[in-house]
């Protein structure tokens, strides 16, 4: 069974392409028709591709590994940032810095400076120096968090990542496609759908980009409560075994 219906797609406007003119050929194959010039999305298609995205995703997140969510557009930010804060994923909602991928090394060494920030507040430090160094320092950290978004826990490359729109998150897909990372991405009819896991739809519009990163999100979840679930079926199986070893130790 599908985890999204039709009508839900066609409520959200995720059958919305742009006008035909601003159309990439190689999204020929999820276009249903032309619709005063501009182009409407099978969704049928995006169902089917939805589905297989939100399966792998599944996988990848019951696997313990994590997916980076990158949307730097306005219209999907605050969607991102509320839909996947819950499930404890990564996200960069502002600007992608060049290397957060290729070089991420360079990103930990930032991520590090912030918390090293953190402990000085917490230590005593900050007593010691005046006002105005402490604003300065406040003021570098806050910097910090905003361009790194979630990403101060990854302490490493993710497995895959999502992106809201390929064509604005560009930089974001060519560093995945260097490093062989999986990338889900929804592709409007101006986009390029040359990745792993393609989901036709409209990137510009709020209410089709919070349908769709709400079925990845919950097949995420679904994924991770997953693991727990055989995390604690194997304890209990663990503990189960143990008298029967102490016993056999006694005879």
């Amino acid at each position: 069974m599908s985890r999204v219906d039709f009508k839900q797609l066609l409520d959200a406007g995720v059958h919305f392409g742009h006008l035909k003119r601003k159309w990439n050929p190689k999204m020929a194959p999820y276009i249903f028709m032309e619709q005063n010039g501009i182009h409407i999305i099978d969704l049928y298609k995006t169902i089917v591709k939805l589905d297989e995205a939100a399966a792998a995703a599944k996988q990848i997140a019951k696997s313990g590994r994590q997916i980076l969510f990158v949307a730097t557009k306005k219209q999907a930010k605050e969607i991102v940032e509320e839909k996947v804060k819950p499930t404890g994923m990564p996200y960069i909602t502002e600007r992608w810095s060049g290397g957060m991928l290729t070089n991420f090394r360079t990103i930990r060494k930032a991520i590090k400076k912030m918390k090293a920030i953190d402990a000085m507040a917490e230590d005593g430090t900050f007593d010691k120096i005046s006002k105005r160094e402490r604003l300065q320092i406040m003021r570098e950290r806050a910097k910090l968090e905003k361009n790194l978004g979630s990403i101060v826990d990854m302490k490493r490359v993710p497995s895959a990542i999502f992106v809201v729109d390929v064509t604005k998150e560009k930089i974001a897909v060519a560093e995945a496609k260097k490093l062989g990372l999986p990338i889900f991405a929804m592709v409007d009819t101006n986009s390029d759908p040359d990745v792993d896991f393609p989901i036709p739809a409209n990137d510009d519009a709020s209410k089709s980009i919070a349908v769709i990163v709400d079925v990845i999100t919950q097949a995420i979840t679904e994924g991770l409560n997953e693991q727990k679930a055989e995390k604690k079926e194997q304890k209990n199986e663990n503990n189960t075994k143990e008298p029967a070893k102490t016993r056999a130790r006694k005879k």
